[in-house]
């Protein structure tokens, strides 16, 4: 199991490399010099001043020996200072957005998954059954809906025209804070990141539970009388949650995509409103450094995913 463990721990730092690299080549061919972000159109600056300048950022050096020491600046946590936040550094800024993004993410994933497996189950035991068509169809609406789409109808249905739940941001304006007043701030956008993830969650979960139900095993327990509660959920559902479990992995990356539309449309005070705000303003520390923590958490994640998997099956660990 170490070796398993090191061996995925390797391959998520190489990726987390191979993202760092992706990243800082994209904002390296965006239109535009990067210098431009830091000057002040108002305050004009001759030719010797912005060489200066270029020369103290270090742009005029060739570009790997730039990501060269943006890396190993990185590696000590060091990745510099906001440029539209005079002074603030990137890294701070980044960490304390990261609470409000995993509570929104845990929180739609977590309901994806309860949602999703029990439907999944549902589903499966009531084949070819009007609630199977329904749901069938239920979640194949859910997995064709952007999340953009999705958080703006959310928005204008539950905040504006019933007024079930807050428009936006993480707490009322002006209040102090409580936890029941998050959760009111949280429910609508949390439902809504969730939709995709457990009508996909769904269709896995009634797969596969359909193709376990068949094996040998299952009508052997059914043959010793075992009750048909207990064949399901004991015998049959373990079984099935393998390539569930693999599917709920691969899901966190993209619901950090859904998450920027969400927090973007509710103001939700996360990572993605960070980034998306940073990218209007084209504040390149802070892309690249939300992106590269964004990217570590979601290895992160992937690699908790494949121990989880190899413990419920330990033959995945000689692969």
């Amino acid at each position: 199991m170490l070796n398993f463990i090191a061996r995925r721990c390797a391959t998520g730092l190489l990726m987390l490399v191979a993202l760092s690299v992706l990243i800082f080549i994209l904002l390296r061919l965006a239109p535009g010099d990067p210098i431009d972000a830091y000057i002040n159109p108002s305050v004009p600056m001759s030719t010797s001043d912005l060489e200066t300048l270029r020369d103290r950022l270090g742009l005029d050096q060739p570009l790997p020996l730039q990501y060269l020491a943006w890396l190993l600046a990185a590696a000590t946590g060091d990745f510099g200072y906001s440029i539209q936040r005079s002074g603030v550094l990137v890294l701070p800024l980044v960490m304390e957005r990261i609470g409000p993004t995993a509570l929104l993410m845990g929180a739609g994933l977590v309901i994806a998954i309860i949602v999703g497996i029990a439907t999944g189950i549902y589903s499966a035991v009531r084949r070819n059954a009007w609630p199977d068509i329904a749901m069938s169809v239920l979640s194949f609406v859910g997995i064709s809906s952007p999340a953009f789409l999705t958080a703006l109808l959310g928005l204008y249905f539950f905040s504006v025209l019933l007024r079930w739940a807050p428009s936006g941001g993480m707490q009322t304006a002006g209040a102090p804070f409580s936890a029941a007043d998050v959760l009111a701030h949280l429910i609508l956008p949390a439902c809504l990141l969730s939709i995709g993830h457990a009508a996909l969650i769904m269709r896995y979960m009634r797969a596969s539970l359909l193709e376990v139900l068949n094996q040998d095993y299952v009508r052997t327990a059914r043959a010793k009388g075992v009750r048909e509660f207990w064949v399901i959920i004991k015998h049959a559902t373990r079984n099935a949650l393998l390539p569930v479990i693999t599917l709920i992995g691969s899901t966190i990356g993209i619901a950090v995509g859904g998450a920027i539309f969400l927090e973007s449309v509710f103001n939700w005070p996360g990572m993605g409103l960070l980034l998306v705000n940073a990218v209007g303003t084209r504040d390149y520390p802070v892309i690249m450094g939300a992106t590269l923590v964004i990217g570590a958490c979601v290895i992160l994640v992937n690699i908790l995913t494949d121990v989880a998997y190899a413990f419920v099956d330990p033959r995945i660990q000689v692969s």
